[in-house]
């Protein structure tokens, strides 16, 4: 399984495929970098992207919005949350 530092790098490429952040590379921003407001600027369309994200790639199924604002607060945030939700192989 991998680790949080692990998961840090794949998360930034998968985030900047899944929301088309045309001319991004993950050297602009990150583990601890804001996803939304002043941070990315990111809005509640790419939260749900987030969510599609999550399931997609790691099985993981977000039910509670309250949850996702932690969760999705940043990179280093949402590696911890895999890293403690991801279904076993």
């Amino acid at each position: 399984m991998q680790t949080t530092e692990e998961l840090i790098p794949e998360l930034q490429a998968l985030i900047i495929k899944q929301l088309n952040l045309e001319g991004m590379t993950p050297a602009d921003f990150d583990e601890n970098t804001p996803l939304f407001g002043e941070g990315l600027g990111l809005d509640s369309i790419d939260a749900l992207e987030l969510v599609v994200l999550l399931d997609k790639n790691y099985g993981i199924k977000l039910y509670d919005p309250k949850d996702a604002r932690k969760i999705f607060y940043s990179v280093k945030t949402i590696a911890e949350y895999i890293q403690q939700n991801r279904p076993q192989a």
